[in-house]
């Protein structure tokens, strides 16, 4: 391969990477960019995790065996199978030297062909395959893992060449996932509320605006559940706002612990005193079980007066729900219902005559003693 069809290929895995918009793009591009790049029937990328000692992959493709996933769940391997990984990443660089990639064969090691006879040579074999280079990746001046890229029994084997055109692949790779990771961390940071750690108001409205587009397709019960913390002004009063931010932040475990016995479920703080739970899948009845369990875990906190919830569900007779915004504000009209009676269970819009009404009707304009928020989007959608 010439200089410039290696520089071309360096080229195109870098922009492919750089288009993707998750990490699992990032790494299926970077794969499939070496795998090319370096003329491999298959290629992996695996990522070190210190803390089990394992070699995790992350992404298969190309000419995939059967005990091959594309993204696999949990197929990893005991580092201590791979010696080159300490050695090569830690010993010999740690000496001075560069991670460098490096050639092994179905035959194992021999004369200009230096290797490891461990597992990777047997699963060469057993997945006919007959060599394979292995390129270390850094990342911030650590090991981060491999790049992983193999041809079938009978190609022709991988040389020096390939080893040192693998190193410059690697070093391209790297650079990849960091933009994949800064990405993640703006992405995290902007759809995060940084006191809670839950998602915030954004990340609902994107959600739910998908939620009610697969409701219309296939039916999929859509459900919000609208929460408002009782008694946080008069803790930040009397005990100071860092003990209101504990209590914000206790609730936010509590929600999240009440989300997670429904499957899916995105837990939120909207603002201030106010939190949700968006649920997809999930029936309006097992929502509200959830609902009613925040509640009574609320009331049970030390500070604050426990929670007012909110629940609206395509699941429940709640007529027409033409935008998200609809269900938004049926979840917050139940909300404020619950607060107003001080119900220590959920108000259900649907099985509450009157919240279907109070959504309805127009929101009037907040006057003196009322500190109640009006309800959002004011206008009543259609």
């Amino acid at each position: 391969m010439g200089e410039d069809v290696r520089l071309r290929a360096v080229v195109a895995v870098a922009q492919a990477m750089a288009l993707a918009h998750t990490p699992e793009e990032s790494w299926r591009a970077a794969a499939l960019g070496a795998r090319d790049a370096l003329g491999g029937s298959f290629a992996a990328l695996s990522t070190w995790q210190r803390d089990s000692g394992r070699l995790r992959v992350l992404v298969n493709v190309g000419e995939r065996a059967p005990d091959e996933e594309e993204f696999p769940g949990d197929e990893s391997y005991p580092v201590h199978q791979f010696s080159e990984i300490t050695e090569f990443l830690h010993e010999r660089w740690a000496n001075g030297g560069e991670p460098h990639a490096w050639v092994e064969t179905a035959e194992g090691p021999g004369p200009g062909r230096p290797g490891y006879p461990h597992p990777r040579v047997a699963a060469l074999r057993r997945r006919g395959r007959g060599a394979c280079v292995v390129a270390p990746i850094v990342l911030h001046g650590r090991a981060w893992g491999e790049l992983y890229v193999a041809r079938p029994t009978g190609a022709p084997l991988f040389d020096r060449a390939d080893a040192d055109f693998a190193t410059v692949l690697a070093s391209v790779v790297a650079a990849g996932i960091v933009q994949t990771e800064r990405l993640e961390e703006v992405r995290r940071l902007a759809f995060t509320d940084p006191l809670t750690g839950l998602a915030n108001r954004r990340a609902v409205d994107l959600r739910l605006d998908e939620a009610v587009d697969r409701w219309r397709v296939d039916g999929s019960v859509v459900s919000l559940v609208v929460c408002d913390l009782n008694g946080l002004k008069q803790v930040n009063d009397t005990l100071g706002h860092a003990v209101g931010d504990r209590l914000l932040e206790r609730f936010g475990s509590l929600l999240s612990y009440c989300g997670a016995m429904l499957p899916g479920t995105l837990a939120a703080r909207l603002g201030g005193d106010e939190f949700c739970l968006l649920a997809v899948g999930p029936q309006a009845d097992e929502v509200i079980a959830a609902a009613d369990e925040l509640c009574a875990r609320a009331a049970e906190l030390e500070l604050g007066a426990g929670v007012a919830c909110g629940v609206a569900s395509t699941g429940d007779p709640i007529g027409p729900v033409r935008s998200a915004r609809r269900l938004f504000r049926l979840a917050d009209a139940a909300q404020y219902r619950a607060k107003a009676a001080r119900s220590p269970k959920p108000v259900v819009a649907g099985r509450d005559g009157a919240v279907i009404r109070l959504a309805d009707a127009p929101t009037p304009p907040l006057g003196p003693g009322r500190d109640r928020r009006r309800f959002r989007d004011a206008p009543p959608p259609p």
